[in-house]
């Protein structure tokens, strides 16, 4: 790894039948090989789950059982999709998702997976960092820079946007390292990005909800932050029964 804009990278995305890695199955791969100079090579393919898509799905992507049907299995695909994928690190936004449903779809199939000790840039982190976006979704990253329009939530579409949101976050890093580095230490989030208090700031929502989601199963940007709220609220208490003689009569 040198300067990031002489690395080469693959940006990758799947479409599923769900959001359940062990459940669900992956129903279209995109992935591409790049620089920051040019497309180097690419390679889609929709995947047959061999079994029925649900309609909640089909309404994200448009994706139906009728355009699967006769395609390739994953465990046909698996092994092209990480020969392709090489030592090269691995950009996605939200990736470890994508990751786990690979993963998982390999041991469903006794595949060797290469994947779980794989570097990877994540681009919804990287978006967190970079804090100027109200919200990190891609469609509204590729808004708020300005990035065209690829069409249709498909899989190839999202990667092609992916790309360009991945070299507009990367602006203020001159190595890929100092990316990876950066990211192994979680990131401060500026407002609630899901639930019931979605959109309010951390200053905003309820100690009792803090106190809740801090023992969720929610990523290490999210229980960051809502620790460091919660940490505050603290230390605020404090000072203020220390300031008042009063406080406890």
């Amino acid at each position: 790894m040198g300067l990031i804009n002489k690395d080469t990278f693959v940006c990758l995305d799947c479409e599923t039948t769900g959001l359940e890695p062990e459940k669900d199955k992956i129903i279209e791969v995109a992935i591409v090989r790049f620089t920051f100079d040019k497309t180097i090579e690419s390679f889609e393919t929709l995947i047959d789950p061999q079994g029925l898509i649900p309609e909640a799905s089909i309404a994200i992507h448009h994706i139906n059982d009728h355009m699967v049907k006769g395609k390739p299995k994953i465990q046909e695909v698996l092994p092209k999709i990480f020969e392709f994928i090489d030592k090269h690190i691995i950009v996605g936004h939200g990736i470890t998702n994508d990751i786990a449903f690979l993963c998982a779809a390999a041991k469903q199939n006794q595949i060797p997976c290469p994947l779980p000790s794989h570097p990877y840039l994540d681009t919804l982190r990287l978006a967190r960092l970079y804090g100027e976006s109200p919200i990190n979704s891609l469609e509204r990253l590729r808004q708020h820079f300005n990035i065209a329009e690829e069409g249709a939530h498909r899989a190839m579409n999202d990667v092609i946007v992916n790309i360009e949101v991945f070299k507009y976050l990367s602006r203020s890093f001159k190595t890929t390292e100092q990316i990876l580095n950066r990211l192994k230490s979680p990131i401060l989030l500026k407002t609630m990005p899901l639930g019931k208090h979605k959109g309010r700031t951390f200053s905003e929502i309820p100690v009792e909800y803090l106190r809740w989601a801090v023992n969720q199963n929610f990523d290490q940007d999210l229980l960051f932050s809502l620790k460091t709220e919660l940490k505050k609220r603290k230390t605020g208490s404090q000072f203020g029964q220390a300031a008042n003689p009063f406080a406890n009569l």
